[in-house]
Protein backbone atom coordinates (compact mmCIF):
# COMPACT_ATOMS: atom_id res chain seq x y z
CA UNK A 1 0.00 0.00 0.00
CA UNK A 2 2.85 2.29 0.75
CA UNK A 3 4.29 1.73 -2.68
CA UNK A 4 0.93 2.41 -4.27
CA UNK A 5 0.57 5.75 -2.56
CA UNK A 6 4.07 6.86 -3.58
CA UNK A 7 3.99 9.11 -6.70
CA UNK A 8 5.96 7.88 -9.74
CA UNK A 9 7.41 11.32 -10.56
CA UNK A 10 9.58 13.03 -7.95
CA UNK A 11 8.15 16.21 -6.49
CA UNK A 12 9.79 19.31 -7.98
CA UNK A 13 10.80 21.85 -5.36
CA UNK A 14 8.61 24.91 -5.28
CA UNK A 15 11.48 27.31 -6.01
CA UNK A 16 12.14 25.58 -9.36
CA UNK A 17 8.50 25.09 -10.33
CA UNK A 18 8.04 28.39 -12.19
CA UNK A 19 11.27 30.14 -13.39
CA UNK A 20 9.34 33.15 -14.64
CA UNK A 21 7.98 33.86 -11.20
CA UNK A 22 11.48 33.52 -9.80
CA UNK A 23 12.75 36.07 -12.31
CA UNK A 24 9.85 38.40 -11.53
CA UNK A 25 10.55 38.04 -7.84
CA UNK A 26 14.22 38.82 -8.42
CA UNK A 27 13.37 41.92 -10.41
CA UNK A 28 10.81 42.98 -7.75
CA UNK A 29 13.46 43.22 -5.09
CA UNK A 30 14.18 46.79 -3.95
CA UNK A 31 17.91 46.56 -4.64
CA UNK A 32 17.34 45.37 -8.20
CA UNK A 33 14.73 48.06 -8.76
CA UNK A 34 17.09 50.73 -7.55
CA UNK A 35 19.95 49.43 -9.77
CA UNK A 36 17.74 48.87 -12.84
CA UNK A 37 17.81 52.44 -14.24
CA UNK A 38 21.57 52.65 -13.77
CA UNK A 39 22.08 49.33 -15.58
CA UNK A 40 19.79 50.44 -18.40
CA UNK A 41 21.66 53.74 -18.66
CA UNK A 42 25.00 51.94 -18.90
CA UNK A 43 23.57 49.66 -21.59
CA UNK A 44 22.34 52.60 -23.64
CA UNK A 45 25.69 54.33 -23.34
CA UNK A 46 27.42 51.14 -24.51
CA UNK A 47 25.01 50.83 -27.44
CA UNK A 48 25.71 54.43 -28.41
CA UNK A 49 29.46 53.81 -28.20
CA UNK A 50 29.09 50.68 -30.34
CA UNK A 51 27.08 52.58 -32.94
CA UNK A 52 29.69 55.34 -32.93
CA UNK A 53 32.55 52.90 -33.47
CA UNK A 54 30.65 51.13 -36.26
CA UNK A 55 29.68 54.28 -38.13
CA UNK A 56 32.66 56.52 -37.41
CA UNK A 57 35.18 53.93 -38.62
CA UNK A 58 35.78 54.37 -42.39
CA UNK A 59 35.01 51.45 -44.70
CA UNK A 60 37.92 49.15 -45.45
CA UNK A 61 39.25 48.25 -48.88
CA UNK A 62 41.38 45.25 -49.72
CA UNK A 63 44.93 46.24 -50.55
CA UNK A 64 46.55 42.82 -51.13
CA UNK A 65 45.47 39.22 -50.81
CA UNK A 66 47.52 36.06 -50.54
CA UNK A 67 50.75 37.72 -49.45
CA UNK A 68 53.41 35.67 -47.67
CA UNK A 69 54.19 36.53 -44.08
CA UNK A 70 57.42 38.31 -44.95
CA UNK A 71 55.64 40.62 -47.36
CA UNK A 72 52.85 41.23 -44.85
CA UNK A 73 55.37 42.30 -42.23
CA UNK A 74 57.21 44.60 -44.66
CA UNK A 75 53.99 46.18 -45.97
CA UNK A 76 52.56 46.68 -42.47
CA UNK A 77 55.79 48.32 -41.30
CA UNK A 78 55.85 50.70 -44.27
CA UNK A 79 52.20 51.67 -43.76
CA UNK A 80 52.67 52.25 -40.04
CA UNK A 81 55.67 54.48 -40.72
CA UNK A 82 53.48 56.54 -43.08
CA UNK A 83 50.67 56.85 -40.44
CA UNK A 84 48.29 54.64 -42.43
CA UNK A 85 46.19 52.22 -40.39
CA UNK A 86 46.02 48.69 -41.80
CA UNK A 87 44.25 45.50 -40.76
CA UNK A 88 44.84 41.84 -41.56
CA UNK A 89 41.82 39.58 -41.81
CA UNK A 90 42.30 36.46 -39.70
CA UNK A 91 40.16 34.32 -42.00
CA UNK A 92 41.36 35.22 -45.47
CA UNK A 93 44.67 36.89 -44.61
CA UNK A 94 43.78 39.91 -46.76
CA UNK A 95 45.47 43.21 -45.95
CA UNK A 96 42.95 46.09 -45.82
CA UNK A 97 43.24 49.84 -45.36
CA UNK A 98 40.73 52.69 -45.15
CA UNK A 99 39.08 53.55 -48.43
CA UNK A 100 40.40 57.12 -48.43
CA UNK A 101 43.95 55.85 -47.81
CA UNK A 102 43.89 53.20 -50.53
CA UNK A 103 45.46 55.24 -53.35
CA UNK A 104 48.08 56.79 -51.07
CA UNK A 105 49.03 53.36 -49.73
CA UNK A 106 49.41 51.92 -53.22
CA UNK A 107 51.65 54.80 -54.30
CA UNK A 108 53.74 54.53 -51.15
CA UNK A 109 54.28 50.78 -51.50
CA UNK A 110 54.97 51.04 -55.23
CA UNK A 111 57.65 53.65 -54.53
CA UNK A 112 59.32 51.28 -52.04
CA UNK A 113 58.99 48.24 -54.30
CA UNK A 114 56.58 46.43 -51.96
CA UNK A 115 55.37 43.79 -51.84
CA UNK A 116 58.22 41.78 -53.20
CA UNK A 117 57.16 39.93 -56.32
CA UNK A 118 56.82 36.20 -56.20
CA UNK A 119 59.68 34.20 -57.71
CA UNK A 120 59.58 34.76 -61.42
CA UNK A 121 61.77 34.70 -64.47
CA UNK A 122 64.49 32.08 -64.50
CA UNK A 123 64.05 31.64 -60.74
CA UNK A 124 61.04 29.48 -61.61
CA UNK A 125 63.42 26.87 -62.98
CA UNK A 126 65.05 26.57 -59.56
CA UNK A 127 61.76 25.33 -58.11
CA UNK A 128 61.35 22.46 -60.55
CA UNK A 129 61.00 19.17 -58.69
CA UNK A 130 62.95 16.17 -59.77
CA UNK A 131 61.39 13.82 -62.28
CA UNK A 132 59.14 16.32 -64.11
CA UNK A 133 58.15 15.55 -67.66
CA UNK A 134 59.64 17.25 -70.68
CA UNK A 135 56.36 19.03 -71.42
CA UNK A 136 56.23 20.57 -67.94
CA UNK A 137 59.87 21.60 -68.23
CA UNK A 138 59.17 23.28 -71.59
CA UNK A 139 56.19 25.17 -70.19
CA UNK A 140 58.24 26.39 -67.24
CA UNK A 141 60.98 27.54 -69.60
CA UNK A 142 58.44 29.42 -71.72
CA UNK A 143 56.96 31.02 -68.60
CA UNK A 144 60.42 32.08 -67.48
CA UNK A 145 61.10 33.70 -70.85
CA UNK A 146 57.78 35.54 -70.77
CA UNK A 147 58.47 36.89 -67.29
CA UNK A 148 61.97 38.03 -68.17
CA UNK A 149 60.80 39.73 -71.35
CA UNK A 150 58.00 41.49 -69.44
CA UNK A 151 60.50 42.77 -66.89
CA UNK A 152 62.77 44.04 -69.65
CA UNK A 153 59.89 45.88 -71.35
CA UNK A 154 58.83 47.44 -68.04
CA UNK A 155 62.20 49.20 -67.89
CA UNK A 156 60.96 51.58 -70.59
CA UNK A 157 59.98 54.87 -69.03
CA UNK A 158 56.40 55.09 -70.35
CA UNK A 159 55.52 51.43 -69.62
CA UNK A 160 54.03 50.72 -66.19
CA UNK A 161 53.25 47.05 -66.64
CA UNK A 162 53.80 44.52 -69.42
CA UNK A 163 52.75 40.98 -70.20
CA UNK A 164 54.25 38.75 -72.87
CA UNK A 165 52.68 35.65 -74.40
CA UNK A 166 54.86 33.38 -76.51
CA UNK A 167 53.45 30.90 -79.00
CA UNK A 168 56.13 28.23 -79.45
CA UNK A 169 55.15 25.52 -81.95
CA UNK A 170 56.52 22.05 -81.47
CA UNK A 171 59.57 21.21 -83.53
CA UNK A 172 59.26 18.55 -86.21
CA UNK A 173 61.69 16.78 -88.52
CA UNK A 174 59.62 17.75 -91.57
CA UNK A 175 60.68 21.09 -92.95
CA UNK A 176 57.33 21.77 -94.56
CA UNK A 177 55.55 21.48 -91.19
CA UNK A 178 57.83 23.85 -89.29
CA UNK A 179 55.98 26.98 -88.10
CA UNK A 180 57.66 30.16 -86.98
CA UNK A 181 57.08 31.22 -83.36
CA UNK A 182 55.07 34.33 -82.60
CA UNK A 183 54.51 36.60 -79.61
CA UNK A 184 51.97 39.09 -78.33
CA UNK A 185 52.83 41.91 -75.92
CA UNK A 186 50.31 43.87 -73.82
CA UNK A 187 51.70 47.07 -72.31
CA UNK A 188 50.04 49.32 -69.73
CA UNK A 189 51.19 52.87 -70.27
CA UNK A 190 51.40 55.62 -67.68
CA UNK A 191 48.72 58.29 -67.69
CA UNK A 192 49.22 60.80 -70.46
CA UNK A 193 52.17 58.90 -71.95
CA UNK A 194 52.49 57.27 -75.38
CA UNK A 195 55.04 55.11 -77.14
CA UNK A 196 56.75 56.45 -80.21
CA UNK A 197 57.26 54.36 -83.32
CA UNK A 198 60.92 53.92 -82.43
CA UNK A 199 60.01 52.55 -79.00
CA UNK A 200 57.45 50.16 -80.47
CA UNK A 201 60.04 48.94 -82.96
CA UNK A 202 62.48 48.46 -80.10
CA UNK A 203 59.98 46.28 -78.23
CA UNK A 204 59.27 44.24 -81.35
CA UNK A 205 62.95 43.68 -82.08
CA UNK A 206 63.67 42.91 -78.43
CA UNK A 207 61.09 40.13 -78.32
CA UNK A 208 62.01 38.80 -81.76
CA UNK A 209 65.71 38.69 -80.88
CA UNK A 210 65.08 36.88 -77.60
CA UNK A 211 63.33 33.87 -79.14
CA UNK A 212 65.15 31.69 -81.69
CA UNK A 213 63.49 31.63 -85.08
CA UNK A 214 61.08 34.50 -84.39
CA UNK A 215 60.75 37.28 -86.93
CA UNK A 216 59.72 40.86 -86.17
CA UNK A 217 56.61 40.37 -88.30
CA UNK A 218 55.38 37.77 -85.80
CA UNK A 219 55.33 40.16 -82.80
CA UNK A 220 52.16 42.10 -81.97
CA UNK A 221 52.14 44.98 -79.45
CA UNK A 222 48.85 46.19 -77.93
CA UNK A 223 48.24 48.85 -75.27
CA UNK A 224 45.81 48.69 -72.35
CA UNK A 225 43.07 50.40 -74.40
CA UNK A 226 43.21 47.72 -77.10
CA UNK A 227 45.01 49.88 -79.63
CA UNK A 228 47.39 48.13 -82.01
CA UNK A 229 50.82 49.73 -81.73
CA UNK A 230 52.86 47.49 -84.02
CA UNK A 231 52.46 47.69 -87.76
CA UNK A 232 52.60 44.74 -90.11
CA UNK A 233 54.48 44.84 -93.42
CA UNK A 234 51.41 45.80 -95.42
CA UNK A 235 50.36 48.52 -93.02
CA UNK A 236 53.89 49.87 -92.81
CA UNK A 237 54.11 50.07 -96.60
CA UNK A 238 51.01 52.26 -96.87
CA UNK A 239 51.82 55.95 -96.88
CA UNK A 240 48.63 57.28 -95.28
CA UNK A 241 50.00 57.50 -91.75
CA UNK A 242 53.33 58.76 -93.02
CA UNK A 243 51.59 61.54 -94.91
CA UNK A 244 49.49 62.55 -91.92
CA UNK A 245 52.55 62.53 -89.71
CA UNK A 246 54.48 64.68 -92.18
CA UNK A 247 51.62 67.17 -92.36
CA UNK A 248 51.45 67.42 -88.57
CA UNK A 249 55.18 67.96 -88.34
CA UNK A 250 55.00 70.74 -90.90
CA UNK A 251 52.10 72.43 -89.09
CA UNK A 252 53.90 72.15 -85.75
CA UNK A 253 56.96 73.73 -87.30
CA UNK A 254 55.01 76.77 -88.48
CA UNK A 255 53.17 76.96 -85.13
CA UNK A 256 56.44 77.01 -83.18
CA UNK A 257 57.73 79.77 -85.45
CA UNK A 258 54.66 81.87 -84.70
CA UNK A 259 54.99 81.27 -80.96
CA UNK A 260 58.63 82.35 -80.98
CA UNK A 261 57.72 85.42 -83.02
CA UNK A 262 54.65 86.63 -81.09
CA UNK A 263 55.65 85.78 -77.51
CA UNK A 264 58.11 88.69 -77.10
CA UNK A 265 55.66 91.01 -78.83
CA UNK A 266 52.31 90.36 -77.11
CA UNK A 267 53.37 88.09 -74.21
CA UNK A 268 52.77 84.43 -73.44
CA UNK A 269 49.11 83.49 -73.13
CA UNK A 270 47.91 86.59 -74.99
CA UNK A 271 47.52 84.89 -78.35
CA UNK A 272 46.71 81.58 -79.99
CA UNK A 273 47.72 80.41 -83.46
CA UNK A 274 46.55 77.60 -85.69
CA UNK A 275 48.05 76.46 -88.99
CA UNK A 276 46.44 74.33 -91.67
CA UNK A 277 48.84 73.17 -94.39
CA UNK A 278 47.56 71.57 -97.57
CA UNK A 279 50.61 69.48 -98.48
CA UNK A 280 51.15 67.79 -101.81
CA UNK A 281 52.46 64.37 -100.88
CA UNK A 282 52.15 62.81 -104.34
CA UNK A 283 55.41 61.61 -105.86
CA UNK A 284 55.52 62.35 -109.61
CA UNK A 285 57.99 60.94 -112.16
CA UNK A 286 57.84 61.96 -115.89
CA UNK A 287 59.98 61.08 -118.98
CA UNK A 288 59.99 63.18 -122.17
CA UNK A 289 61.53 62.42 -125.62
CA UNK A 290 61.68 64.83 -128.60
CA UNK A 291 62.94 64.36 -132.16
CA UNK A 292 63.95 66.76 -134.96
CA UNK A 293 62.22 66.55 -138.30
CA UNK A 294 65.45 66.55 -140.40
CA UNK A 295 68.39 64.21 -140.06
CA UNK A 296 71.48 62.76 -141.83
CA UNK A 297 71.80 59.30 -143.37
CA UNK A 298 73.89 57.12 -141.11
CA UNK A 299 73.84 53.70 -142.91
CA UNK A 300 72.13 52.03 -145.87
CA UNK A 301 71.86 48.36 -146.90
CA UNK A 302 70.05 46.92 -149.91
CA UNK A 303 70.10 44.73 -153.06
CA UNK A 304 68.94 45.10 -156.69
CA UNK A 305 68.00 42.64 -159.46
CA UNK A 306 69.31 43.06 -163.04
CA UNK A 307 67.16 43.41 -166.24
CA UNK A 308 67.15 40.22 -168.46
CA UNK A 309 66.72 42.22 -171.65
CA UNK A 310 69.87 44.17 -171.03
CA UNK A 311 72.23 41.14 -170.71
CA UNK A 312 72.76 37.68 -172.29
CA UNK A 313 71.27 34.74 -170.51
CA UNK A 314 73.55 31.71 -169.96
CA UNK A 315 72.44 28.67 -172.01
CA UNK A 316 73.54 25.34 -173.36
CA UNK A 317 74.68 22.26 -171.67
CA UNK A 318 76.48 22.86 -168.42
CA UNK A 319 80.08 22.42 -169.00
CA UNK A 320 83.40 24.09 -168.78
CA UNK A 321 82.27 27.27 -170.51
CA UNK A 322 79.17 27.67 -168.40
CA UNK A 323 81.19 27.42 -165.21
CA UNK A 324 83.59 30.17 -166.12
CA UNK A 325 83.40 33.27 -163.93
CA UNK A 326 81.60 36.32 -165.33
CA UNK A 327 83.61 39.21 -166.67
CA UNK A 328 84.76 41.85 -164.22
CA UNK A 329 82.05 44.39 -163.43
CA UNK A 330 82.55 48.09 -163.33
CA UNK A 331 82.36 49.56 -159.82
CA UNK A 332 80.20 52.64 -159.64
CA UNK A 333 80.54 55.35 -157.04
CA UNK A 334 77.49 55.28 -154.66
CA UNK A 335 75.45 58.42 -154.59
CA UNK A 336 73.77 60.14 -151.63
CA UNK A 337 70.21 59.25 -150.62
CA UNK A 338 67.20 61.14 -151.72
CA UNK A 339 66.82 64.33 -149.76
CA UNK A 340 70.52 64.44 -148.83
CA UNK A 341 72.97 67.01 -150.07
CA UNK A 342 74.43 66.26 -153.51
CA UNK A 343 71.67 63.86 -154.58
CA UNK A 344 70.03 64.29 -158.00
CA UNK A 345 66.23 64.32 -157.93
CA UNK A 346 64.77 61.11 -159.32
CA UNK A 347 67.96 59.10 -158.84
CA UNK A 348 68.01 56.20 -156.36
CA UNK A 349 70.91 56.54 -153.90
CA UNK A 350 73.46 53.77 -154.05
CA UNK A 351 72.15 52.36 -157.38
CA UNK A 352 74.18 52.22 -160.60
CA UNK A 353 74.01 55.19 -162.88
CA UNK A 354 72.26 53.30 -165.59
CA UNK A 355 68.80 52.02 -164.65
CA UNK A 356 68.60 49.83 -167.78
CA UNK A 357 70.38 46.97 -166.05
CA UNK A 358 68.23 47.10 -162.85
CA UNK A 359 64.87 45.35 -162.60
CA UNK A 360 64.07 45.87 -158.80
CA UNK A 361 65.85 47.10 -155.69
CA UNK A 362 65.39 46.91 -151.84
CA UNK A 363 67.21 49.25 -149.49
CA UNK A 364 67.21 49.88 -145.65
CA UNK A 365 68.37 53.31 -144.55
CA UNK A 366 69.20 54.59 -140.99
CA UNK A 367 69.15 58.29 -140.23
CA UNK A 368 70.77 60.15 -137.31
CA UNK A 369 67.89 62.13 -135.77
CA UNK A 370 68.10 64.73 -132.97
CA UNK A 371 66.87 63.08 -129.67
CA UNK A 372 66.18 64.72 -126.28
CA UNK A 373 65.33 62.70 -123.12
CA UNK A 374 64.02 64.58 -120.02
CA UNK A 375 63.23 62.82 -116.68
CA UNK A 376 61.37 64.87 -114.07
CA UNK A 377 60.72 63.65 -110.51
CA UNK A 378 58.81 65.81 -108.07
CA UNK A 379 59.63 64.91 -104.46
CA UNK A 380 56.65 64.90 -102.01
CA UNK A 381 56.30 67.60 -99.43
CA UNK A 382 55.51 70.69 -101.45
CA UNK A 383 52.90 73.01 -100.01
CA UNK A 384 49.86 73.59 -102.15
CA UNK A 385 48.08 76.03 -99.84
CA UNK A 386 48.72 77.44 -96.39
CA UNK A 387 46.08 78.85 -94.01
CA UNK A 388 47.10 80.63 -90.81
CA UNK A 389 44.76 82.05 -88.14
CA UNK A 390 46.03 84.13 -85.21
CA UNK A 391 43.82 85.38 -82.39
CA UNK A 392 45.19 88.19 -80.20
CA UNK A 393 43.99 89.20 -76.76
CA UNK A 394 42.89 92.80 -76.41
CA UNK A 395 44.56 94.81 -73.63
CA UNK A 396 42.73 95.28 -70.33
CA UNK A 397 42.04 98.89 -71.24
CA UNK A 398 41.22 99.85 -74.79
CA UNK A 399 41.68 97.87 -77.99
CA UNK A 400 44.42 97.27 -80.51
CA UNK A 401 44.56 99.67 -83.41
CA UNK A 402 44.24 98.61 -87.01
CA UNK A 403 47.87 99.58 -87.61
CA UNK A 404 49.07 97.18 -84.90
CA UNK A 405 46.98 94.35 -86.32
CA UNK A 406 48.32 95.03 -89.83
CA UNK A 407 51.90 95.02 -88.59
CA UNK A 408 51.40 91.72 -86.81
CA UNK A 409 49.76 90.35 -89.97
CA UNK A 410 52.82 91.28 -92.04
CA UNK A 411 55.08 89.62 -89.47
CA UNK A 412 53.01 86.44 -89.59
CA UNK A 413 53.12 86.40 -93.37
CA UNK A 414 56.87 86.75 -93.37
CA UNK A 415 57.27 84.02 -90.75
CA UNK A 416 55.23 81.40 -92.62
CA UNK A 417 56.46 82.30 -96.10
CA UNK A 418 53.23 83.74 -97.50
CA UNK A 419 52.83 83.14 -101.27
CA UNK A 420 50.02 84.82 -103.14
CA UNK A 421 50.40 82.45 -106.11
CA UNK A 422 49.41 79.52 -103.87
CA UNK A 423 46.33 81.41 -102.61
CA UNK A 424 47.68 81.39 -99.06
CA UNK A 425 45.45 82.90 -96.40
CA UNK A 426 46.61 84.68 -93.22
CA UNK A 427 44.00 86.05 -90.79
CA UNK A 428 44.82 88.03 -87.64
CA UNK A 429 42.11 89.41 -85.35
CA UNK A 430 42.10 90.89 -81.85
CA UNK A 431 39.32 90.11 -79.36
CA UNK A 432 38.67 89.84 -75.64
CA UNK A 433 39.39 86.36 -74.27
CA UNK A 434 36.78 84.53 -72.20
CA UNK A 435 37.43 84.37 -68.46
CA UNK A 436 38.72 80.92 -67.58
CA UNK A 437 37.94 81.16 -63.84
CA UNK A 438 34.29 80.22 -64.22
CA UNK A 439 35.09 77.50 -66.72
CA UNK A 440 37.72 76.03 -64.41
CA UNK A 441 35.25 76.07 -61.53
CA UNK A 442 32.62 74.36 -63.65
CA UNK A 443 35.09 71.75 -64.81
CA UNK A 444 35.98 70.82 -61.22
CA UNK A 445 34.42 67.86 -59.41
CA UNK A 446 30.90 68.17 -58.08
CA UNK A 447 30.36 68.80 -54.39
CA UNK A 448 29.04 65.29 -53.84
CA UNK A 449 32.20 63.77 -55.37
CA UNK A 450 34.55 65.25 -52.76
CA UNK A 451 36.50 62.79 -50.63
CA UNK A 452 35.59 64.49 -47.33
CA UNK A 453 31.83 64.11 -47.83
CA UNK A 454 31.54 60.37 -46.86
CA UNK A 455 33.59 60.91 -43.70
CA UNK A 456 31.46 63.93 -42.73
CA UNK A 457 28.27 61.95 -43.34
CA UNK A 458 29.48 59.07 -41.16
CA UNK A 459 30.45 61.39 -38.29
CA UNK A 460 27.19 63.34 -38.45
CA UNK A 461 25.19 60.10 -38.45
CA UNK A 462 27.07 58.82 -35.40
CA UNK A 463 26.53 62.15 -33.56
CA UNK A 464 22.80 62.13 -34.35
CA UNK A 465 22.42 58.57 -33.07
CA UNK A 466 24.27 59.46 -29.86
CA UNK A 467 22.05 62.52 -29.33
CA UNK A 468 18.90 60.47 -29.89
CA UNK A 469 20.06 57.91 -27.32
CA UNK A 470 20.77 60.67 -24.80
CA UNK A 471 17.52 62.58 -25.37
CA UNK A 472 15.12 59.66 -25.78
CA UNK A 473 16.70 57.07 -23.51
CA UNK A 474 19.01 58.37 -20.83
CA UNK A 475 17.22 61.65 -20.08
CA UNK A 476 13.78 60.10 -19.35
CA UNK A 477 15.40 57.42 -17.17
CA UNK A 478 17.29 60.03 -15.19
CA UNK A 479 14.11 62.01 -14.63
CA UNK A 480 12.22 58.91 -13.48
CA UNK A 481 15.05 57.99 -11.09
CA UNK A 482 15.11 61.44 -9.50
CA UNK A 483 11.32 61.47 -9.14
CA UNK A 484 11.35 58.05 -7.46
CA UNK A 485 13.87 59.29 -4.92
CA UNK A 486 11.59 62.20 -4.08
CA UNK A 487 8.50 59.99 -3.73
CA UNK A 488 9.64 57.70 -0.87
CA UNK A 489 6.82 55.27 0.24
CA UNK A 490 5.65 55.12 3.89
CA UNK A 491 4.57 52.15 5.97
CA UNK A 492 0.91 51.01 6.04
CA UNK A 493 -1.56 52.47 8.50
CA UNK A 494 -1.84 50.48 11.69
CA UNK A 495 0.61 49.18 14.22
CA UNK A 496 3.65 50.03 12.07
CA UNK A 497 2.52 53.63 11.82
CA UNK A 498 2.17 53.88 15.57
CA UNK A 499 5.49 52.14 16.11
CA UNK A 500 7.43 54.50 13.87
CA UNK A 501 5.33 57.54 14.69
CA UNK A 502 4.11 58.18 11.18
CA UNK A 503 1.05 60.32 10.81
CA UNK A 504 -2.14 59.08 9.31
CA UNK A 505 -2.48 59.05 5.56
CA UNK A 506 -4.57 61.56 3.82
CA UNK A 507 -7.93 60.32 2.69
CA UNK A 508 -7.85 58.67 -0.73
CA UNK A 509 -3.98 58.59 -0.91
CA UNK A 510 -2.86 55.10 -1.97
CA UNK A 511 0.39 53.77 -3.38
CA UNK A 512 1.05 51.84 -6.59
CA UNK A 513 0.35 48.49 -4.87
CA UNK A 514 -2.81 49.72 -3.05
CA UNK A 515 -1.05 50.62 0.28
CA UNK A 516 -1.90 54.00 1.76
CA UNK A 517 0.97 56.47 1.88
CA UNK A 518 1.31 59.62 3.95
CA UNK A 519 0.81 62.98 2.36
CA UNK A 520 3.64 65.53 2.46
CA UNK A 521 3.79 67.40 5.79
CA UNK A 522 4.08 71.17 5.80
CA UNK A 523 4.50 73.91 8.38
CA UNK A 524 0.72 74.38 8.55
CA UNK A 525 0.29 70.81 9.80
CA UNK A 526 2.97 71.32 12.44
CA UNK A 527 1.25 74.42 13.73
CA UNK A 528 -2.21 72.80 13.74
CA UNK A 529 -1.27 69.67 15.69
CA UNK A 530 -3.67 69.09 18.61
CA UNK A 531 -1.72 66.85 20.97
CA UNK A 532 1.85 65.78 21.55
CA UNK A 533 1.63 62.56 19.53
CA UNK A 534 0.26 64.30 16.47
CA UNK A 535 2.94 66.94 16.77
CA UNK A 536 5.67 64.29 17.01
CA UNK A 537 4.27 62.51 13.96
CA UNK A 538 4.08 65.76 12.01
CA UNK A 539 7.69 66.57 12.91
CA UNK A 540 8.80 63.16 11.71
CA UNK A 541 6.92 63.58 8.43
CA UNK A 542 8.33 67.06 7.91
CA UNK A 543 11.85 65.78 8.59
CA UNK A 544 11.30 63.00 6.10
CA UNK A 545 9.98 65.31 3.40
CA UNK A 546 12.38 68.19 4.06
CA UNK A 547 15.66 66.76 5.32
CA UNK A 548 17.67 69.88 4.48
CA UNK A 549 15.38 72.25 6.35
CA UNK A 550 15.25 69.87 9.32
CA UNK A 551 19.05 69.78 9.45
CA UNK A 552 19.19 73.56 9.41
CA UNK A 553 16.63 73.72 12.23
CA UNK A 554 18.63 71.28 14.34
CA UNK A 555 21.78 73.31 13.71
CA UNK A 556 20.06 76.50 14.84
CA UNK A 557 18.77 74.75 17.95
CA UNK A 558 22.27 73.56 18.86
CA UNK A 559 23.70 77.02 18.37
CA UNK A 560 20.95 78.51 20.55
CA UNK A 561 21.64 76.05 23.35
CA UNK A 562 25.37 76.80 23.14
CA UNK A 563 24.68 80.46 23.76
Amino acid sequence: MANALTPSNPVIPERFANPLKQVEGLLAQPAVRRAGPAVLMVGLVGAAALAWSALAAPPQKTLFTGLPDSDKAAVTTALTAAAIDSKIDDGTGALTVAEEDFSRARLLLAGQGLPKAAPGGYAILDQLPMGVSRAVEGERLRQARETELARSIQEIDAVVEARVHLAMPETTVFVRDNAAPSASVVVKLAGGRALSDAQVSSIVNLVASSVPGMKPEGVTVVDQMGGLLSKSGQDAGSGNEERIRFQRQLEDKYRQQLIQLLTPLVGAGNFTAEVQADVNLDETSATRESFEKQGALRAETGAWTGNPAAGSTPGGIPGALSNTPPPASTIQQPQAATGASGATPGQTPGAPTSDAQKQSDQFQRAYDLGKEVSVTRNAPGSIKRLSVAVLLRDPEKGRRTAMEVNQITELVRSAVGFDQARNDNVTVISRKFADGTTAAANDGPAWYDNSWLPMLARNLTAIIIAMLVLMLGIRPLAKALMKRRDDTPVAPIGGLAGAFGVGAAAPGATGADGIAVAAPVGLDQLAGARNFDDRVGAVRGFTRDNPARAALAVRDMIKADAR
